[in-house]
């Protein structure tokens, strides 16, 4: 039998690691699509109806519940990784976008957000006057 030493050290970053909050499970695409953003975000096995999304200063914020599923006592997990309760993840969006005409669709365990670009204004003259 061979011996294996032990590392405290290394088994409790391990574990401190392995508790840490993550987004790894909540990630996001972000791409542009002429003229609008759009964001996709996998949330399979979340109710669509209690997403909770919002738009303010070029941030998109997405929010919602994972259903809370009891634990079964008698089960030896090996890993828990599933993670269950609420989330949040907030968005910088890359340019200005109008949220009255936001719209979100769910497929798929997929959300996807379109944020319509907000139009460029032209620019305007402005004459300087003599006093």
């Amino acid at each position: 039998m061979a011996i294996i030493r032990w590392r405290p050290l290394d088994e409790a970053m391990e574990s401190l690691l392995e508790n840490l909050p993550s987004n790894s499970d909540l990630a996001v695409d972000l791409y542009d699509q002429n003229d609008a953003v759009i964001v996709e975000m996998a949330v399979a096995g979340i109710d669509p109806d209690k997403v909770e999304i919002s738009v303010e200063d070029n941030s998109l914020r997405i929010a919602g519940e994972r259903e809370e599923k009891e634990e079964v006592e008698d089960r030896n997990y090996y890993r828990k990784e599933i993670k269950r309760g609420s989330f949040e993840r907030y968005v910088a969006l890359p340019t200005a976008v109008v949220p009255e005409e936001t719209r979100a669709e769910f497929e798929d365990g997929i959300l996807s957000i379109y944020l319509p670009k907000k139009k460029a204004t032209k620019a305007s003259k402005v004459k300087v006057e003599r006093k």
